[in-house]
């Protein structure tokens, strides 16, 4: 029996009809430039079809030229793209799921000549300078976040989600390893935690009511003088109390991330469920686990066990758009499996500039995939 993850859940305004999420993960499918194409709206439309109560579209830039991490990454940065993200809503809200749209800039990370960052250090080997944001800067990034929250309502969604994790520019600003300003956005937690608590304060204004703000969360960035969970702890509760809807759980930075134990360890099935538990002892709102959820199983034990009160599949449902229906049904045997021994694909894909693909998919739908991908 699967109890808990059928069943529906209130995230402020919206009931959720089951427990079962799509989380961002960024494909490049947008054109270029970062419009909405067919393809990303024919990959929506399908994971929205597939049973998952909400599908939270791909990091979105809320300023392209600057903060933006690559010529395919979706843009909502201007009210001319209002049109496009409308028919990526309607294309989610079309097959019964509720509709998200993560907001994002991607700070040091950005494809431009001098990113902007909280602190000019180069922590990555990238040999690049950046450009430490004065106050100018952090009031033009909180009200481009905010203009983009108001264009995703605007357009249909139900919902949007500031990303705060994987080492782009709110976890930049919340980590003592990325931030060494000497100002009154750095140093101290409290310190560190102001600029994202100032934006979703904004975010929050400027989207209005009854329109929840959720928050991709950096629990540990699992660096040693990086965020902890010791410290996580404290900014999970300031951003409940700011008035965050959600937070969906996350670990690692793009430092972390290719270091050989995170590599090891993210094979592992729920290998970030205990950051997950953790943060859901800090906070009442909803938590939301991560991490290669491969089975049913899994995913009621999550919720069974106090973990989190929903589950978020990326890659597990990018390989088996019909693992919701499978689970449902019992057939959890049935599932095509996300193969760790692919050496992440999908992710190399992306990180080459390319549109992803699953080497678990069969034939015919590779195919098709790359076809449109010289017509998006």
């Amino acid at each position: 029996m699967r109890e808990r993850l059928f069943t529906p859940l209130a995230v402020g305004p919206l009931v959720l009809k089951n427990r079962i999420t799509m989380t961002p993960m960024y494909l490049g499918y947008a054109g270029p430039g970062g419009c909405v194409s067919g393809l990303l709206l024919d990959h929506y439309r399908l994971m929205a079809g597939s049973g998952a109560a909400l599908v939270v579209v791909e990091s979105s830039a809320v300023d392209f030229e600057r903060g933006g991490g690559s010529q395919r990454m979706l843009r909502i940065d201007r009210d001319r793209d209002v049109e496009g993200i409308s028919k990526l809503a309607a294309a989610i809200k079309s097959e019964g799921a509720l509709a998200g749209i993560q907001l994002n800039h991607t700070g040091r990370f950005a494809d431009a000549p001098l990113p902007l960052a909280p602190t000019d250090i180069d922590t990555v080997g990238l040999n690049r300078k950046f450009k430490e944001m004065d106050g100018a800067d952090i009031e033009d990034v909180t009200a481009r976040f905010a203009s983009a929250a108001a264009r995703a309502r605007a357009a249909g969604f139900d919902l949007v989600e500031l990303h705060g994790a994987s080492g782009y520019l709110l976890a930049q600003f919340a980590s003592p390893w990325t931030n060494r300003r000497a100002d009154g956005y750095g140093g101290s937690p409290e310190n560190r935690r102001r600029f994202p608590l100032e934006l979703l304060r904004a975010v929050r204004r400027a989207a209005g009511p009854g329109f929840p703000v959720g928050y991709r969360f950096m629990a540990d960035e699992w660096m040693p003088e990086g965020l902890g969970l010791s410290e996580s702890a404290g900014l999970a509760r300031a951003l409940e109390e700011e008035g965050a809807a959600y937070l969906s759980v996350s670990g690692g930075t793009w430092e972390s991330f290719i270091l050989p134990e995170i590599l090891a360890r993210s094979l592992e099935p729920g290998f970030m469920v205990p950051l997950a538990a953790a943060v859901k002892k800090a906070v009442k709102i909803p938590v939301i686990a991560a991490g290669r959820i491969e089975n049913g199983t899994l995913a009621e034990k999550i919720l069974s066990e106090g973990s989190a009160d929903m589950v978020g599949l990326a890659r597990v449902l990018f390989a088996d758009p019909e693992w919701p229906r499978k689970v449902r049904e019992g057939r959890d045997r049935d599932i095509n499996r996300c193969d760790p021994a692919c050496g992440d694909s999908c992710m190399m894909m992306v990180m080459k500039g390319k549109p992803a693909f699953c080497t678990r998919w069969p034939p015919e739908k590779t195919k098709l995939y790359k076809s449109l991908w010289h017509n998006p």
